[in-house]
């Protein structure tokens, strides 16, 4: 068994409401009640920066439709209301459900508290979405991806923590919140407590994911391997005085502190470009990777359920259906009367 673990167009039409009411959200105040929901996710159920700040546009919104209306006075009516109008103003099915998502939690636990009879949001649903197969390499790209000349000549600090990086992601089908939140071992002090880090001994990465979930996954040799060079190049990017949270991370960027999402994303995009890949690679496209290969080679969706983190089932069953349309796509190819009519 092989040690690598799994391998100008128009403006989409949110695009158009996010510009025209751009102005009026960022003006657009939160209540009080809004701004201790947000403070309890954080500090209490442990969301990430990127959910918070989604939360807190969603939230902008309801209060810039309710206009001069009370959060408490609002009723189903006014929610579906509110749906249509930002239906109207071009906001599609998928990003509907995500502001109905944050309309409803915020209600759920306010209501009680405020003495509200229902939740206004309750029973309302948004336009459904057609849910697409998740986009993932091939075996054979992911290889080229991995392996690409421009990636393993280079033994620059840079470079070896890119491939270190792209590494863990397939090695173990960690989120870019997660990898980046990542810190070289366990530490808990009064700054800083690790969310997720790495154990070389144990050839593990322990993570802390979507909704304070845990979760250990194994690194495979080749993911060891890229990270032990990249820390012993490590000390050439860390800069000496850092707060605990930059000091203690496992990747960090050109000026020495934890690197971000936005640097890894532009990192990997233009290695796929210079490996020659035919689509565009973002670090998602690595998880799913992952997660295609593993299911490929195991039929084990449990296992795969618990290395990705999801809550439901369900979520991961998307990739039997990629599985299959790889294998109807080799049959496709392969089979002499396959494509023939009879």
């Amino acid at each position: 068994m092989s040690t690598r673990q799994p391998a100008s167009a128009p403006p989409p039409r949110d695009a158009a409401a996010t510009q025209t009411t751009s102005v009026a959200l960022a003006a657009a105040a939160l209540p009080e009640a809004a701004r201790a929901w947000l403070k309890h996710l954080e500090q209490n159920r442990r969301y990430s920066p990127h959910t918070l700040g989604a939360y807190q546009r969603d939230l902008k919104r309801l209060v810039h439709l309710a206009q001069d209306k009370p959060l408490q006075s609002l009723v189903n009516g006014h929610i579906r209301q509110f749906l249509a109008r930002l239906h109207g103003q071009g906001l599609g099915p998928r990003s509907l459900a995500r502001v109905l998502a944050s309309w409803r939690g915020f209600y759920k636990w306010w209501a009680p508290q405020s003495g509200m009879a229902l939740n206004p949001a309750t029973d309302v649903r948004a336009p459904k979405a057609p849910r697409g197969l998740p986009k993932a390499l091939s075996v054979d790209q992911t290889q080229a991806l991995l392996e690409a000349p421009v990636l393993l000549a280079r033994t620059d600090p840079i470079s070896l923590r890119d491939r270190a990086i792209f590494e863990l992601f397939y090695s173990s089908g960690v989120r870019l919140s997660e990898l980046v939140g990542l810190d070289m071992q366990y530490i808990q002090t009064k700054e800083h407590t690790s969310g997720g880090w790495i154990n070389l001994a144990e050839r593990e990465v322990h993570v802390l994911g979507k909704g304070g979930k845990r979760r250990t996954v194994p690194i495979g040799t080749q993911a060891l391997e890229a990270l032990a060079r990249w820390l012993a190049l490590r000390p050439q990017l860390a800069l000496a005085q850092l707060p605990t949270t930059d000091a203690v991370a496992l990747f960090v960027g050109a000026r020495g502190r934890r690197i971000s999402p936005r640097v890894v994303q532009l990192q990997l995009a233009k290695l796929a470009l210079q490996a020659g890949l035919p689509t565009h690679v973002h670090p998602h496209v690595l998880r799913h990777s992952f997660a295609s290969h593993v299911l490929q080679s195991a039929q084990d969706l449990r296992a795969v359920q618990e290395m990705l983190g999801h809550a439901n089932i369900s979520t991961t069953q998307l990739y039997t259906k990629l599985d299959f349309q790889h294998l109807a796509k080799a049959y496709d190819t392969a089979h002499p009367r396959a494509g023939r009519k009879s």
